[in-house]
């Protein structure tokens, strides 16, 4: 499986880098108040595609951060459960409940 995940990677570098090399044209990204940046597309693409990743990181390190701290707390009641957090954990063994029949 590995030298497969392998040539998927090479073969998508070398889509890219062949999309870099045709798209080296120069664009203009205006602002507001007349200001411009010229740039080469990719050089623009690549910026655009580093902004939307990083915050796409950024919304999602608070709920990350909150699920961590619950998974601690969690961990922290298993490992030293006392008898005022602890839930019933005495297990019934009777009969099982008499179900419906379902056709």
């Amino acid at each position: 499986m590995k030298p497969v995940f392998w040539i998927f990677k090479l073969a998508l570098f070398f889509l890219a880098l062949t999309f870099a090399v045709k798209n080296t044209d120069s664009v203009t990204v205006r602002y507001y108040l007349g200001a411009e940046w010229h740039s080469p597309l990719i050089f623009v693409i690549l910026v655009v595609f580093c902004l939307g990743a990083a915050a796409g990181v950024i919304v999602s390190l608070p709920p990350m951060i909150r699920l961590r701290r619950e998974v601690a707390r969690l961990r922290k009641q298993v490992s030293s459960p006392s008898t005022d957090d602890a839930p019933d954990t005495s297990v019934s063994r009777g009969a099982p409940p008499n179900l419906p029949d379902v056709v």
